[in-house]
């Protein structure tokens, strides 16, 4: 399917949520489809994603199938959204809204956020205040590790954080930093702007130095029967729940076809973010059978390199002692990109 007509279906089914639900005020496309022409080919293990604007929280939908297209929708507050300038300073809104994202807008507040974010986008000191809230993000997330928590409580801690190292120059080069293929990405802003020798550096951070093609398609094997038995146990409501339910072929699909492209060690960040999550499911509904599975996982955490705790505190230190070499690399992205 052309990602014009996976649109095209999104955009019905948020005509229906409306008229079902008249407290979301709008809504507009975001993840990895905003980038793409209408007549691109969606890979079979995409999602179009959508983010509907209420006044009140609501619960993430999550993922599902609508007439052959995988949606992902999520919600958020006109407040979470923030004012026009709120948004050209977040470097999660913002490119999303550099080109016509906007799904519906009756009383025309996402398109203020538009033009404002449109007209300042590539502004060096909005650039600067999103690389700084990149910053942020990591420092403020690799500071709260528990070791009281669960292994998969602790393991999704530190990836997650780990790996927004990874969006730094993806926002400092004004492209738009994707979940599960960030470190794709990474690697081709910084080639693009001269910097391809430091991506190792960056990609061992999160792996500490290499995983083969086959161990990795090994984890996607033993992820594929942790998947499978936690979306059948799934009861308590953890966020991604819904994730269970249809991310099946975004998961192991994606994951595979990032392994057979050569991004192997790219590919470990998402297969390990998502053994995690059936290992915190698995804990709650099935504690028996996440015993049973669990020395795979184990397995998949020992390749990154992060088995205990200190492992993950003594990486976190080095990544944090690493950020301002990696400031330096994202302003000089930044003023590369802003210039041309």
């Amino acid at each position: 399917m052309r990602v014009g007509a996976a649109r095209a279906v999104a955009v019905e089914w948020v005509r229906e949520e409306m008229r079902r639900d008249p407290s979301t005020g709008g809504a507009f496309f975001s993840g990895s489809t905003v980038d793409l022409p209408d007549d691109a080919v969606l890979p079979s293990w995409s999602d179009v994603d959508v983010l509907l604007v209420r006044d009140a929280p609501a619960a993430k939908v999550g993922k599902f199938v609508h007439r052959g297209v995988l949606l992902e929708v999520s919600a958020l507050t006109w407040a979470e959204l923030g004012s026009p300038e709120d948004v050209l300073g977040s470097w999660v809104f913002a490119p999303m809204f550099r080109t016509d994202t906007v799904i519906a807008d009756p009383s025309g507040r996402l398109a203020a956020v538009r033009e404002r974010v449109a007209a300042g986008f590539a502004d060096p000191a909005w650039v600067r205040r999103r690389c700084a809230g990149v910053r942020r993000r990591i420092e403020d997330g690799l500071a709260r590790l528990d070791e009281r928590a669960s292994l998969a409580e602790q393991v999704l801690a530190w990836v997650f954080p780990t790996s927004v190292l990874a969006v730094l120059p993806a926002v400092a080069g004004l492209r738009d930093p994707t979940v599960r293929r960030r470190y794709v990405r990474a690697r081709e802003v910084l080639a693009a702007h001269g910097f391809g020798d430091r991506y190792e550096e960056l990609l061992a951070s999160l792996d500490g130095g290499g995983v083969g093609p086959g161990r990795v398609r090994e984890h996607l094997a033993g992820l594929a029967v942790a998947f499978d038995e936690a979306a059948r146990v799934a009861r308590t409501p953890f966020p991604f729940r819904a994730d269970l339910s249809a991310g099946r072929p975004v998961v192991l699909d994606g994951s595979a076809e990032l392994v057979a492209a050569g991004a192997h060690r790219e590919a470990m960040f998402w297969v390990v973010v998502t053994y995690a999550r059936c290992h915190a499911v698995l804990a709650a509904d099935a504690p028996g059978r996440e015993r049973v599975l669990r020395p795979a996982f184990e397995a998949a955490v020992a390749d990154l390199q992060v088995v205990s705790a200190a492992d993950r505190r003594r990486r976190a230190a080095a990544l944090l002692g690493s950020l301002p070499r990696w400031q330096a690399v994202a302003d000089a992205v930044a003023e590369r990109a802003v210039a041309g």
